[in-house]
């Protein structure tokens, strides 16, 4: 029997070649991966650093200012100390449900981040269905508190839980046909919805097209994240510290970061949906056509894009700290009556509105 060693060295080539590129693919999949959750890491130390400053700044007093240059590195000293103290276990609760509820809420607020567009290019998952994925993946995480509240086998615990769940579901249900309206005049693609808002620039924002839905979604995202005025979950005079009360180390610093995390998405989402993502405010003139994006080694126009995102998501950010120390808290039935009575006939509306709109210009 001959053997071919041309066509050996052939299958041996092909198959060298076969295995590269799905080393490179997986590569190519990781790095991008890695470099947003190092990216949210550092945005939610950063938000850390913002608030305190800010709260320092409203209230009158000296900030964080020991831990590293004007005290930027307190909120990763903050998650030393918490990563090293002890975990605390409830004897009488579930410590199934106990120990996955931070888990849950953390995750399903991380994958939002798979739909928002950074920059031209720079998102992880650009899918026809991307704001409706937020909507579906952000729905799970008051599963993850309403399962803390019940496994600590605490009053307080579960009466949190149970207030974050409905209040979560009673600011969900006015968020959604604001997304829709949006949906309706646009795309269902967060990427569609950026580059619609791109050709007028400034004058071309949604804010503009849905002042009504934009004032809405504004509401229903700082309820969502749980801020003050709308932070009934965690009410200190109340519930002492709501779902949160039997928890100490890593699984409260979980709690911490999600709430950030919850804040900076939400952040992000208002810029994508209503501020014109990552284009610049110049009427006519796209930042790809102003950077070269589109050419190759367009890096620097993607810094900037990226910038933009950030610097427009940083804004919001500041507009909800200074809220926290300007408005008082609700009283439970004022929230509920706020989201069911006020917020929900408003947004379906303005979904009324654009659809009538919407039909009359075909």
């Amino acid at each position: 029997m001959i053997i071919d060693t041309t066509k050996l060295q052939a299958i041996n080539s092909f198959s060298r070649s076969e295995s590269l590129k799905e080393v490179y693919g997986l590569v190519w999949l990781l790095v991008p991966t890695f470099t947003l959750v190092l990216g949210i890491i550092i945005g939610v130390l950063v938000i850390v650093w913002l608030e305190r400053q800010i709260s320092a700044g409203v209230q009158q007093r000296i900030g964080p200012e020991y831990a590293g240059p004007l005290g930027i590195l307190q909120a990763l000293a903050d998650g030393t100390k918490l990563l090293f103290k002890e975990d605390l276990l409830p004897s009488r609760g579930d410590i199934r449900l106990f120990s996955i509820g931070p888990s849950i809420a953390v995750i399903a607020i991380l994958l939002s981040y798979l739909v928002i567009p950074f920059g031209y290019h720079l998102v992880l998952a650009d899918l026809s269905i991307g704001v409706f994925l937020w909507i579906a993946i952000s729905s799970i995480a008051p599963i993850g508190l309403l399962m803390s509240g019940y496994g600590s086998n605490n009053k307080y615990s579960f009466l949190g839980g149970l207030r974050a769940a409905a209040q979560s579901i009673s600011y969900e249900i006015p968020l959604t046909p604001c997304v829709l309206s949006i949906s309706l005049s646009n795309s269902s693609s967060t990427v569609d919805i950026v580059e619609a808002q791109s050709k007028y620039g400034f004058w071309g924002w949604n804010l503009w097209r849905q002042p009504i839905g934009f004032t809405v979604f504004f509401i229903s995202s700082l309820a969502e994240c749980e801020r003050l005025p709308f932070d009934l979950p965690e009410a200190e005079e109340e519930l002492v510290a709501g779902y949160q009360t039997e928890y100490s180390g890593i699984k409260f610093g979980l709690f911490y970061v999600a709430s950030y995390l919850n804040l900076l998405v939400s952040s992000l989402f208002v810029t994508v949906l209503y501020l014109g993502g990552w284009n610049l405010s110049i009427p006519y003139i796209l930042i790809s056509e102003l950077f070269g994006i589109n050419e190759v080694g367009g890096v620097f126009g993607m810094t900037i894009g990226t910038f933009i995102t950030l610097a427009k998501a940083y804004l919001f950010l500041f507009i909800s700290i200074t809220t926290r120390w300007t408005l008082p808290r609700m009283r439970m039935d004022q929230l509920l009556n706020l989201g069911w009575k006020f917020l929900l006939p408003i947004s379906l509306g303005n979904l009324l509105l654009t659809t009538s709109s919407q039909l009359f210009s075909l």
